[in-house]
Parts: structure tokens; C-alpha cells; sequence
């Protein structure tokens, strides 16, 4: 089983209705800031305070174009959170209620 902890950052920055929307977005492709920005009604400081999160987990890869930043989904790292999901939601022998010493100790 893979380190949890390398994917604290990323449920964080999905812990957000608007970051989650903006990564669906990203789903269909590359997109520019300017064009993030006109699906919600939010400001320019509030959607760079976003993408910064979502950079900075790793979920999303920034490029800048002249003045305007443009936005995609690492699907590097969004393949490997939907193998960790798996992982961590389907019971195996790697799973950590397999170290317990006892279970069903709560009767």
C-alpha cells in the first residue's frame, strides 16, 4: 500500500465545491484562467487562491501564455489518487485492518 500522507494535500484541495468544479472542468482540457474565471462568480484573486491550492497538490499543471495562466489536469497524478482510492475502498491483504491484532473486539 502506497504512503498516505502523499495524498493529504490532494483530498484537501478537492475538500472545496468550487476546486472540485474547476478540476471537471479541466477534464475537457487545457483552459485558460480567463476562461476558469467566467464559470463562477468569484474574483480574480479568489480563483488564483484556488489554482494555487490545486497546484500546489500536484492536481493541476499551470503554463503561462503571455499574460494569462493556462490550467490542466496532471493525469499522471489523477491516475494514481483513482489507484489509491481503490485501493485504500477494496478489502486485500495489504490493507491496514490486517495488522489489527484482534477485530470485532467492540461486542
Amino acid at each position: 500500500m502506497e504512503n498516505h500522507n502523499e495524498y493529504v494535500a490532494v483530498f484537501k484541495a478537492l475538500g472545496d465545491e468550487t476546486r472540485l468544479k474547476i478540476v471537471e472542468m479541466l477534464s475537457c482540457g487545457e483552459l485558460c484562467a480567463c476562461d476558469i474565471l467566467e464559470s463562477f462568480q468569484i474574483t480574480q484573486p479568489t480563483l488564483s487562491y484556488h489554482m494555487k491550492i490545486l497546484t500546489e497538490s500536484g492536481l493541476v499543471i499551470s503554463r503561462k501564455e503571455g499574460s494569462w495562466m493556462h490550467y490542466r489536469n496532471n493525469s499522471n497524478l489523477t491516475e494514481a489518487v483513482k489507484e489509491f482510492w481503490e485501493g485504500i475502498t477494496t478489502p486485500s491483504e495489504a490493507c491496514i485492518c490486517k495488522n489489527k491484532k484482534e477485530i470485532n473486539t467492540c461486542q
